[in-house]
């Protein structure tokens, strides 16, 4: 049985059909309900409803993309008589799932599909977890920009040091001096190069070689990106995810390969 017709006998579930009733329909004791299991189906969040829940950990997601993933089949919320889409909490999880996989895991949106697509058959299984949240620990929350100083102490260097990256063009600041979270990982990388020797006028090659890539990527959804379409432009965000991802994973691949060569 599909994802939809799934979907389908849970929302009837929902509305009123009782265990006793099920339990004597054959059919729909055989169904299984959908992922995420236990969690209401009763859509009554518009889509401002649903980006605000989703702000703390995914400020960058749009009403774009969650027509866009609406489209791919990987939520599909009910719509009301004047064409409104209705979420429910149920349908919050899934794009959790979908958008941490993207996040967290690069995966590609059939690859995502395809394991819900099994978690709603019930063949595996995802234990949902809540929004993560800034705490008094100090664990800041998804797209929390970083000045130079917080930068510095979160990857346990000198600031000169991260100015010096700055100035050799292996950083770059946002317009108001900022940096984004994903730089931590190139300071801490830079820093235990340098441990080896490789200083930072060494690493200029590495940025050379992201930005070639990144003209490929670009060059590749540009067609996506220029369409008025929404649904196409948040393709294009999606493409560009998934691509740049592969050329990372060949870049690694090839490197690994010619070190390997090194060795006696």
């Amino acid at each position: 049985m599909s994802g939809r017709a799934r979907g389908g006998a849970a929302a009837r579930a929902d509305e009123g059909l009782h265990a006793d009733e099920a339990a004597a329909d054959p059919d729909v004791a055989a169904d299984v309900e959908p992922w995420p299991r236990g969690i209401s189906r009763r859509a009554s969040m518009r889509i401002s409803d649903v980006l605000a829940a989703l702000e703390i950990e995914f400020p960058a997601v749009t009403t774009s993309k969650l027509r866009f993933l609406e489209e791919q089949g990987l939520v599909e919320p009910v719509r009301t008589s004047a064409g409104y889409r209705q979420y429910s909490p149920a349908d919050i999880e899934r794009l959790r799932f979908v958008l941490r996989q993207q996040r967290d895991k690069y995966m590609p949106l059939k690859v995502i599909g395809e394991r819900l697509a099994a978690l709603d058959a019930g063949e595996e299984d995802e234990p949902t977890s809540p929004a993560r949240l800034a705490t008094s620990d100090g664990v800041r929350p998804a797209g929390h920009r970083l000045s130079a100083h917080e930068l510095a102490s979160d990857a346990h260097v000198d600031e000169a040091f991260v100015t010096e990256l700055v100035a050799a063009g292996v950083l770059r600041q946002n317009g108001n001096g900022s940096f984004d979270p994903w730089t931590r990982e190139v300071v801490t990388s830079a820093a235990a190069l340098a441990e080896h020797g490789i200083d930072v006028r060494h690493l200029r090659q590495f940025r050379t070689a992201v930005d070639r890539q990144v003209d490929l990527v670009d060059q590749l959804v540009a067609p996506l990106r220029g369409q008025r379409s929404a649904s196409s432009r948040a393709h294009a965000g999606t493409v560009a995810a998934e691509v740049g991802e592969l050329c990372a994973r060949m870049h690694t691949a090839l490197v690994r390969a010619a070190v390997a060569d090194l060795a006696p």
